[in-house]
């Protein structure tokens, strides 16, 4: 066996089905050896999309996505989707070729020091030079991208490592790291102290962050917000954790969430915290947040409790398993029917009211549209930008998921992401909802959709400018605008054409049920563009 098929077999080993890369000289024994494989490879058109696919996939199979690129410019493409993964606690492994064992840290053709580059972005990394190394390697990878705080591992490996031959293959039956042992169950004092301050709490509030999703525990954390009666604030990466119709669903706090659901958090004497990181874009003062309650902060990374806002009640684990501990736990559930109708006042009170222009599609009425005639399971998958924002407020989440780049806020990542759920979960409807930014940051990948028949829905809503930016410009420096112009985009019915994908263009909102209806019912991908007033504002 080569280093290569031992490679594979490793994949093999950990029940991976799918992998999304680009070849490359360095990287070309391992897709050679994959061949004799049943793993499906999708080949996408730029590497960084690589990853995205494998973050999609990852974050709805709860399996570790996996992503291949070669060396040197294939390798240092792929940074920014293990960033945009390693923001959002995403677990992958992320392959790269290398150059021979030999001429590294010489500065030869398509050489670069990857696992140097992304020591920042990265759980961990591996430049494995010895083919003895690979099984252990690929164990312990896996093992550390999906478990503790998830997070992108990478794997470097020269290419005479992927050629030289073994005897054999033995892929360990565990892991063992000694400085790697992550806190899962939560202190029982610790457990017992949160139960106290629920059963005293007059005005509780959970914030449910992404740790909720990544731990499986949406069917806990909603078990335990109804026996005791909690409104639920959640982050942009946990949009999905509890329905949104629910009678305790508060939507998403921060300077672009619900001003219902931060006043909420402001006027609560115990926040309950899982699975969040206080990150700014949630809360961007934490040490006034904190003030005057009681905070108990619930993650799996204890580097992350203590960090950016103060917690009086700190507590180590995994969400699922502390959620479970809670429900557990002997109290009995509870009543808060003042606290609650308190928070439908502010529903009422609070909630955003637009004026749209009736000559244009208006982004509210289309994503919520959009979103009821979508399946209840079905994947909602936002770029960044205005697009996001829209969507974070309007979008509508039954059983299904929502996804974006929370922490990284990377442009381009909706129509991999989706491409990488779909392929990774063929049963699922699959919906993408970009700018006209964001989708030529990645329309490349229609190619990919077209050739491996990924079905994927993609809807671009066109105002011709940089419309985050272009708000940002306007109201910091008072319509003084840079940068921000998109003349010169392509025509998307002749894109959608040139890769044989059916298009529909919707002016307004006066067919919309018909339009959203076809786009939704085709077999196929469909690229349906939207035409906005460009001054239409997120606030």
């Amino acid at each position: 066996m080569t280093g290569a098929d031992i490679m594979v077999r490793c994949l093999e080993a950990e029940g991976v089905d799918t992998i999304f890369g680009y070849p490359g000289v360095a990287i070309c024994p391992f897709f050679n050896s994959i061949l004799k494989s049943d793993i499906r490879s999708v080949l996408v058109r730029t590497e960084q999309n690589a990853a995205h696919a494998a973050n999609g996939a990852a974050r709805t199979t709860g399996k570790v996505g996996v992503c291949v690129a070669t060396s040197g410019p294939g390798a240092t493409n792929l940074l920014t989707g293990i960033a945009t993964a390693n923001a959002d606690s995403i677990p992958l492994v992320c392959i790269t070729g290398q150059v021979k064992t030999e001429l590294i840290g010489r500065d030869v053709f398509q050489e670069a020091d990857v696992t140097g580059a992304a020591e920042s972005f990265v759980k961990y990394s591996y430049l494995v030079k010895d083919i003895e190394d690979l099984p252990r390697v690929f164990k312990e990878a896996f093992h550390i991208a999906s478990t503790g705080r998830r997070g992108p591992v990478l794997i470097d490996v020269p290419i005479d490592v992927q050629l030289k031959e073994a005897a054999g293959f033995t892929y360990p039956e565990s892991v063992n790291l000694r400085t790697y042992k992550p806190t899962v169950k939560g202190h029982a004092i610790q457990i017992k102290k949160v139960m106290q301050e629920i059963e005293k709490a007059q005005r509780p509030v959970i914030m449910a962050g992404g740790g909720v999703l990544l731990s499986d525990a949406r069917d806990e954390l909603l078990e335990f917000a109804e026996k005791f009666d909690i409104p639920v604030a959640s982050t942009m990466m946990a949009i999905d954790a509890v329905p949104s119709s629910h009678r305790l669903n508060l939507g998403m706090v921060g300077n672009n969430g619900r001003r219902y659901a931060n006043r909420a958090i402001n006027e609560a004497d115990l926040l309950i915290v899982i699975g969040c990181r206080f990150a700014d874009r949630a809360v961007q003062q934490p040490s006034l947040i904190v003030k005057d309650k009681i905070v108990v902060h619930i993650d799996v990374d204890p580097a992350e409790i203590g960090k950016n806002a103060s917690a009086s009640i700190p507590l180590v684990g995994d969400a699922k398993h502390i959620l479970q501990d809670f429900l557990k736990a002997d109290y009995k559930p509870m009543r808060r029917d003042a606290w609650i109708a308190v928070m439908d006042e502010y529903r009422e009170k609070l909630n955003y009211h637009r004026n749209p222009n009736p000559e244009f599609v208006d982004p509210e009425n289309f994503i919520q549209t959009l979103c009821n005639k979508m399946d209840d399971d079905g994947v909602y998958v936002a770029d960044v930008g205005q697009n996001q924002i829209w969507s974070c407020r309007y979008s509508i989440i039954k059983k299904g998921r929502f996804l974006t780049s929370g922490g990284m806020g990377t442009m381009g990542y909706s129509i991999p992401a989706a491409m990488g759920v779909r392929a990774a979960n063929p049963e699922k409807q699959v919906v993408a909802v970009c700018g006209d930014g964001s989708f030529q940051m990645s329309m490349m990948e229609l190619a990919t959709i077209k050739q491996h028949n990924i079905p994927v829905k993609i809807v671009v809503l066109k105002n011709n400018v940089l419309g985050m930016v272009r708000e940002y410009q306007h109201y910091t420096y008072n319509d003084h605008y840079s940068m921000i112009d998109l003349s010169g985009s392509p025509d998307l019915e002749k894109i959608a054409a040139a890769y044989d994908i059916p298009f529909i263009r919707m002016y307004n909102m006066e067919q919309k049920d018909a339009q959203i209806e076809a786009f939704l019912n085709a077999e196929g991908p469909v690229l349906m563009e939207c035409i906005l007033d460009p001054m239409d504002l997120v606030n």
